[in-house]
């Protein structure tokens, strides 16, 4: 079975308009969150999400839009909440608040989260990636939260994080996504992992960010994936 992998959209859609179109068929698609918050189409990148039925978890921008505001966000990322709460409607905040902090896929094999098995908020780097993050029956772990894109294979598992859709922070401005196969008829056979990235228009987001009046940064930060 294959799996498309995707995480950090933060409300960028023509970076995920483009990863769309650039991966290949899957039989499922899984979200480890922050689908909105930062960029200036928080709608748009939800409903693109629940049309494709993406198996999602809630990431901090999407809990600190549907519930606490972000008061411990930096400046800029508060721009973004404050725009995203601005944004949308009812139906899409009591979709960000269904969200749970963690999605068990493929009888039990796939463990999609945020930033920790142990800690949704845990910024997990690819140095921090081991063995033991990896329950009783999973074969695959998988994180976003830090927007930085790497694999490690343990044994017959692997831990990944499919990097960023809409804000890389890898030094790698392109959008990010993983394609994931698993044998599901057999448990003995270990999952292959194959990390993608796709170039997208970045002036048509820096353009409409300072349209919406969110901070420039946001924009342009993106030219150099970090």
């Amino acid at each position: 079975m294959r799996f498309g992998i995707i995480s950090d959209i933060h409300g960028n859609l023509p970076a995920f308009e483009t990863v769309c179109e650039a991966m290949p068929a899957v039989d499922r698609l899984l979200c480890a969150g922050d689908v909105v918050g930062y960029n200036p189409w928080p709608a748009a990148c939800i409903d693109r999400v629940r049309e494709l039925g993406a198996v999602t978890v809630r990431g901090n921008h999407d809990r600190a839009v549907a519930f606490d505001g972000g008061e411990r966000f930096n400046s800029m990322a508060k721009a973004g909440v404050r725009y995203a709460r601005e944004q949308l409607g009812d139906a899409d905040m009591e979709w960000l608040r269904s969200l749970p902090t963690e999605q068990f896929v493929a009888d039990g094999r796939i463990h999609v989260v945020h930033g920790h098995p142990d800690d949704p908020d845990r910024y997990t780097y690819p140095r921090e990636f081991s063995a033991s993050m990896l329950g009783e029956g999973v074969e695959v772990v998988i994180m976003g939260h830090t927007h930085v894109q790497d694999s490690r294979q343990f044994g017959d598992g692997v831990v990944l994080n499919p990097g960023s859709v809409g804000q890389p922070r890898d030094g790698d401005r392109r959008a990010a996504f993983a394609v994931v196969e698993l044998d599901v008829d057999d448990e003995d056979s270990a999952p292959t992992v194959d990390l993608q990235r796709v170039e997208y228009d970045i002036d048509r987001v820096i353009e409409a960010v300072e349209a919406a009046g969110l901070p420039k940064s946001i924009g342009t930060r993106l030219q150099s994936g970090n």
